[in-house]
């Protein structure tokens, strides 16, 4: 039966595919910025490559974000590339509705010189992203594949990957593997866009995902008592604490979490309060003019000049907050996503594109969630 729905999967991802090839170049929406990222960074089988760095590296949160990108810019074609790249390489061809498995979340050249999983441990903010990803495929392009995917991958994922954590209830581990040593439970608060969560809990009914949305709005309030958040926290003894091993910095990890926070519907009960808790951003850039590389999320103490990515995750944080002076400032710097390299070297890098698609896609309208979380694009018809 495994290979029997597996085959049917392929064979409609490969029809859709061949369908959108003869239409890719009318079909996407009119996304300048996107098509630049995937002609930059997406190959032609799907895979997305951090040129970056060392191993040419391909993560599965980068996977998770472009196959959101290609949703919001209707380009099924590319979605398809993705997901099959990511079924084959990063889940062993094990990613069907009846056979699950959680894609490894690194991969990339090997000392030998050889590519493949540098890493199998998966990653709980990718496979979350993919699952949401493969649930509004199937609402917004009306085929019940991709939905039945999505609600694989979200069953895998609250079996493997979330705790009940004691005085607290569910929450999402950053893996499977290696955080909960003894009484130690280590997280991130940047693996939890509320959207995402809400959006689960409505297409997932009776999983773990309210609640967990509850407590992530808890970890992030808790652990930024200068209203910025950590990379990374912990829980012991009852209560949230500062990580044992990263310790209190925020920075390339926790500056995710005020994208999230600027991305959520106003409308949600949570999106208030989440922002309110975030408020020290805010006040870093009122103060400097911008925003600070890291900062001591337990004494507000911030160091350095925070770069162009950081810009574009806190684009619709500010817009969420009404923050117009501020959202200029973003606009002026995100310009130079869209400016012609100026030499070898200074075309902006990967985590700058893919933040600068969350960004200013959000900003431009070119996409908004409602309040269960569910995608909308500007897009009307489906390709």
């Amino acid at each position: 039966m495994r290979h029997v729905i597996g085959i049917g999967l392929s064979a409609v991802l490969l029809a859709s595919g061949a369908a959108n090839v003869a239409n890719a170049a009318q079909c996407p929406a009119d996304w300048n910025a996107y098509r630049t990222f995937v002609e930059r960074f997406v190959q032609a089988d799907g895979r997305v490559i951090d040129y970056s760095t060392p191993a040419q590296q391909t993560t599965s949160e980068g996977q998770s974000y472009a196959m959101f990108f290609a949703l919001v810019a209707n380009d099924r074609a590319t979605f398809d590339r993705l997901l099959n790249w990511t079924r084959t390489n990063l889940a062993g061809n094990q990613f069907d509705a009846q056979n699950m498995r959680l894609p490894a979340w690194q991969w990339g050249r090997k000392p030998d010189g050889s590519y493949g999983v540098l890493d199998p441990n998966s990653a709980s903010d990718s496979d979350v992203w993919i699952a949401y990803d493969l649930l509004q495929a199937g609402r917004l392009w009306k085929d019940s594949a991709y939905t039945k995917l999505g609600q694989a991958l979200a069953a895998q994922i609250a079996k493997q990957e979330v705790v009940d954590l004691p005085n607290l209830g569910p929450m999402l581990l950053p893996g499977p593997i290696g955080f909960k040593t003894g009484d130690v439970t280590r997280l991130n608060p940047s693996y939890l866009p509320l959207p995402v969560l809400r959006a689960l809990a409505h297409e997932v009914p009776g999983g773990p995902w309210a609640r967990i949305a509850e407590n992530a709005y808890k970890l992030v309030k808790t652990t930024s008592p200068h209203g910025y958040a950590p990379d990374w926290a912990a829980y012991k003894d009852g209560q949230f604490v500062v990580d044992p091993k990263n310790g209190d910095t925020g920075s390339y990890d926790a500056i995710r979490v005020y994208l999230w926070a600027g991305l959520a519907a106003p409308s949600d009960p949570l999106a208030k309060p989440w922002l309110a808790a975030l408020g020290g951003m805010r006040q870093s850039i009122a103060q400097t003019g911008v925003p600070p590389e890291r900062v001591a999320s337990t004494t507000g103490a911030p160091t350095g000049d925070g770069p162009l990515s950081y810009w574009a995750a806190l684009a619709p944080y500010f817009k969420a907050l009404g923050d117009e002076r501020a959202l200029g400032l973003a606009r002026t710097h995100l310009a130079a996503l869209d400016a012609p390299p100026q030499g070898a070297g200074r075309d902006p890098v990967y985590y700058d594109r893919v933040l600068g698609l969350f960004g200013t896609g959000f900003i431009d309208g070119r996409y908004r969630f409602d309040d269960a979380g569910r995608l909308v694009p500007s897009w009307r018809s489906a390709c």
